[in-house]
């Protein structure tokens, strides 16, 4: 199995535009395929909008959240967190295919560029607006950077 690449964007439409470079001529390493990465990509970008429908428990929020903040927002993410049950709404679904996956990344990433994130964010909270963009960046990356550039076929979950 491939290592997965390191990418680092500064907006969102970059995101776009590396899924749609990937698109024809890709592999995955893990455990989703390519429109399930982009399904969820989307998901959490208009439940920053529409809001997530959970939350972490309080003592993360008020104890560890502060202390992690800026970390969370500068610095890559880190493969393996596993979403709590509660979150189920946002794993995408098994038969999402590439070009479905990328046309709802592309319809989140426009949605977002018109409409102000307001929804509390489940383990940091209330977010300013370009700290919600950071986040978001953060989290795209750590995804796409599971999408490697080459031999187009899925790698086995």
């Amino acid at each position: 199995m491939s290592a997965c690449r390191t990418v680092r964007y500064s907006t969102l439409s970059e995101v776009v535009q590396d899924a749609e470079h990937l698109l024809s001529n890709h592999h995955t390493v893990g455990k989703w395929s390519f429109g399930q990465i982009c399904q969820h990509l989307a998901k959490t970008m208009n439940a920053s909008i529409d809001g997530f429908g959970f939350m972490a428990p309080w003592w993360s929020r008020w104890l560890i959240a502060p202390l992690v903040k800026n970390s969370i927002l500068t610095k890559p993410m880190k493969p393996g967190f596993k979403l709590p049950k509660a979150a189920a709404a946002l794993l995408p679904d098994n038969s999402t295919t590439a070009d479905d996956g990328l046309r709802q990344l592309k319809a989140a990433v426009e949605r977002r560029s018109h409409e102000t994130p307001t929804a509390p964010h489940p383990f940091l909270g209330k977010l300013a607006s370009e700290e919600v963009i950071q986040a978001q960046l953060r989290h795209c990356e750590l995804h796409m950077s599971f999408i490697v550039p080459g031999e187009n076929c899925q790698s086995p979950v």
